[in-house]
């Protein structure tokens, strides 16, 4: 099911792969113009290239956004062109290892990314959203944020504040008709799934594969267009009514695995 947001612009962080490209894709096809960013410019240029064939409108930006000061300069670049009424919050980077097994530099890193990112994203936008009285934020928290997973120490960390992030938005700006919500994914398979068990199970990567896919237990593993679809209707007009969310999608992973 499409949604109507004809007239929307939509900025997508971590746009050039994976999830953040399902979501770019499909948003522009449901009518937005899509800002795609990405600290890879060619990956995220690639993204507009796919928009475009399929007839719709998109534009590019590099940008790290783990660093607040050029955050906020490329996104006032981008709110130049065009008030921004969708932020998502995508772009993201993982680490296994538990406790003893996480460097500070590992930390340090996952923190500047998930959580800094996060919060530079939404600190850059904020302000022109309270302006224009309206915007929606949609931040991709994890079924890592609320259950515990193995070996996940510094990951469960960041998106734990991804999640408590969006609740307090979601309070604070509740009056300036802003919403915010976040998502809790299982786990997805995209690029990053396969270079994983590459890098890691070169040996045995269907066998390792098939048991990742029922770690959730519909069998599989989600769809980067699954989650895209999710995001799409809560960026709708019809999710009005939604904010302060975590929404789960992940095949029954944190309430049938028991």
């Amino acid at each position: 099911m499409t949604q109507n947001l004809s007239g929307k612009t939509a900025l997508v962080t971590g746009g050039g792969s994976g999830i953040g490209e399902s979501v770019c894709l499909r948003l522009a096809g449901d009518g937005a113009h899509v800002v795609v960013v990405d600290l890879n410019l060619d990956a995220a240029q690639r993204t507009v290239i796919k928009i475009e064939q399929a007839g719709g409108e998109a534009s590019a930006y590099e940008c790290d956004i783990s660093q607040h000061g050029q955050t906020k300069e490329v996104f006032a670049k981008i709110l130049e062109q065009s008030a921004v009424d969708i932020l998502i919050n995508n772009a993201g980077i993982a680490h296994v290892g538990n406790l003893e097994s996480t460097a500070e530099a590992d930390l340090d890193r996952l923190y500047s990314v998930n959580v800094k990112g996060v919060y530079n994203a939404m600190s850059a936008l904020i302000g022109a959203m309270k302006a224009q009285k309206s915007g929606v934020i949609i931040n991709l928290a994890s079924v890592a944020s609320s259950v515990g997973i193995a070996d996940r120490f510094a990951y469960s960390m960041t998106k734990g504040a991804v999640l408590t992030m969006t609740y307090s938005v979601a309070k604070d700006y509740i009056n300036d008709g802003i919403r915010c919500n976040c998502i809790a994914p299982g786990r997805v398979h995209t690029p990053f799934v396969d270079n994983f068990l590459e890098k890691n199970y070169p040996d045995t990567k269907q066998e390792m594969f098939e048991k990742l896919s029922k770690s959730q237990p519909i069998g599989r593993m989600g769809q980067a267009d699954e989650i895209a679809g999710l995001i799409a209707y809560l960026c709708s007009d019809q999710a009005a009514f939604i904010t302060g969310s975590n929404i789960p999608i992940d095949g029954g992973f944190v309430t049938l695995n028991n």
